[in-house]
Parts: structure tokens; C-alpha cells; sequence
């Protein structure tokens, strides 16, 4: 059975489990606007989706 040879430093440990705590950041696609947007959804700013209007903006 594999056992440790030594222990593993809070250091080492530590920053081998930090990497799993890290935010991703969101995928952002660009519309015909110019405004960014998350892809697969209307966009807030002129109501657009797949070139075609789908709320009704003022």
C-alpha cells in the first residue's frame, strides 16, 4: 500500500487545493450593438437575439 514517505508542508498542501477555489469568468460574446452580452441570450441593451429583435427595448 503507498504510504507518505514525509508529511506535505501547509505550504505545499495549501497551494496544490488554492487552484480549485478560483471564479471562472463568464464567457462574454459581443453584439451587432456593440454591447456585451452572455452568449445564448437576448441582449439587455437592444433586445436582440440571432439578428432578430425579441424584446421590445425603449
Amino acid at each position: 500500500m503507498a504510504v507518505p514517505k514525509r508529511k506535505v508542508s501547509k505550504a505545499r498542501r495549501d497551494k496544490r487545493r488554492s487552484s480549485h477555489w478560483k471564479l471562472d469568468v463568464p464567457g462574454l460574446a459581443k453584439c451587432e450593438c456593440g454591447a456585451y452580452r452572455l452568449p445564448h441570450r437576448a441582449c439587455k441593451a437592444c433586445g436582440k437575439y440571432n439578428g432578430r429583435e425579441v424584446i421590445a427595448v425603449q
